[in-house]
């Protein structure tokens, strides 16, 4: 009897898991897709497990490639985000191929609809998106570089698919368009050789010696923190302004991060050594020119316009 009592349940409960099952496996038929309750739970749980896969991958990857020296920050940078985008793109793709049972083509016809709304709606969106892939590829401009953006300067902290993050001195994140950094002008202080040059502009009184303000300016530039000796510092004579002799200070350094730093440490060194050897920087003159007869008339007028303000109450 009792065996008979435990077939019996066991039967009831496997015709209840059939239709429990058959009622999440039930189609629903939406245009030309066909989605159940159970697909769609799958689909999702695929989602799930491509982004912690994306994630994981892209920091394994990253971990090992720390320990090769030789090889770019940026460029690491590059090759785990590329990694981590085509991970969730394979992911999505079967995520919709087992949630709504489309094939590749279905998914192409979508694709290239959303293109087309992209076109006309979200133009500044797919602009932004391009130009990410573009400065992952490309790689003008990589993690860790010393940039300046208009009047904005800081160090890239991430390049993302839509907006790149620019840290300021002041620790101040700036959040910049991928399209400006690829169609507007940027200034990459780290690009290329590591080594920059920087440009100080002066000016002394007309009546200065040349050779003892170039002497000054070098010896200014000598023995300052990050201004590399080789190549040497250099002094060029722009020419003559008004009252005064214009020269151009240029000097290396190998930390062009520390540029505006670089550049107080070398005017403050300047003002002291013109200070201590006499060299003056020019000050602005006007000349007056009085024709003959003129100031006569210029004494009545003024004369004649005290007595109009006078004789108002």
């Amino acid at each position: 009897m009792q065996t008979v009592n435990a077939t019996l349940f066991f039967q009831d409960g496997f015709s209840i898991l059939r239709s429990v099952w058959s009622y999440l496996t039930y189609p629903f038929t939406l245009g030309r897709i066909t989605v159940s309750a159970a697909s769609l739970f799958i689909g999702l749980i695929v989602l799930a497990i491509t982004f912690s896969l994306a994630r994981a991958g892209s920091s394994l990857i990253e971990r090992r490639l720390e320990r090769r020296r030789h090889i770019d920050p940026g460029l690491r940078y590059t090759i785990s985000r590329l990694v981590k985008y085509v991970v969730i793109t394979i992911g999505v793709l079967l995520a919709l191929k087992q949630a709504f049972a489309v094939d590749l083509t279905s998914i192409a016809v979508i694709f290239t609809a959303l293109s087309v709304g992209i076109g006309f709606g979200l133009q500044y969106l797919a602009a932004d998106i391009a130009s990410g892939f573009i400065l992952l590829f490309e790689r003008p401009i990589r993690v860790g570089d010393r940039i300046t953006i208009g009047e904005d300067e800081g160090d890239v902290h991430s390049i993302n698919l839509r907006t790149t993050t620019v840290f300021t001195n002041n620790g101040i994140a700036i959040i910049v368009p991928n399209s400006k950094l690829v169609s507007q002008r940027v200034v990459n202080w780290s690009y290329g050789d590591p080594r920059a040059r920087i440009p100080i502009l002066l000016s002394a009184s007309d009546d200065s010696d040349v050779n003892v303000v170039t002497s000054t300016l070098l010896e200014s530039a000598r023995d300052v923190e990050n201004v590399l000796e080789v190549p040497e510092p250099k002094v060029q004579f722009l020419g003559f302004g008004h009252s005064s002799l214009d020269f151009r200070l240029l000097v290396w350094t190998s930390q062009p991060r520390r540029h505006i730093q670089i550049r107080s440490d070398i005017n403050y060194r300047i003002v002291r050594l013109f200070q201590a050897r006499g060299i003056k920087t020019p000050t602005p003159r006007q000349q007056l020119f009085v024709r003959s007869g003129e100031l006569g008339d210029l004494e009545r007028d003024l004369v004649t316009a005290g007595s109009h303000s006078e004789s108002r109450p």
